[in-house]
């Protein structure tokens, strides 16, 4: 779940982009995959379920190469 605390933001996902303002909220359902970004600085919480890994630059089969969404 990204919560814009103050800014804004976008959630690109496969068929769709969801644009988001300070004190807005997405919930980007359980699989689908995402890629959240933002055009100046944005502040968001973001709240996830306990083991879930960050894949930015940890290496693995969940990782994108040259930073290229999948």
């Amino acid at each position: 779940m990204f919560i814009v605390l103050d800014g804004e933001m976008t959630i690109e996902l496969r068929d769709a982009s969801v644009n988001l303002k300070a004190g807005e909220m997405f919930v980007v359902p359980k699989g689908v995959e995402h890629k959240p970004s933002a055009k100046a600085e944005c502040k968001i919480m973001l709240v996830e379920p306990c083991g879930v890994i960050n894949t930015e630059d940890a290496g693995g089969a969940y990782t994108a190469s040259n930073n290229v969404w999948i």
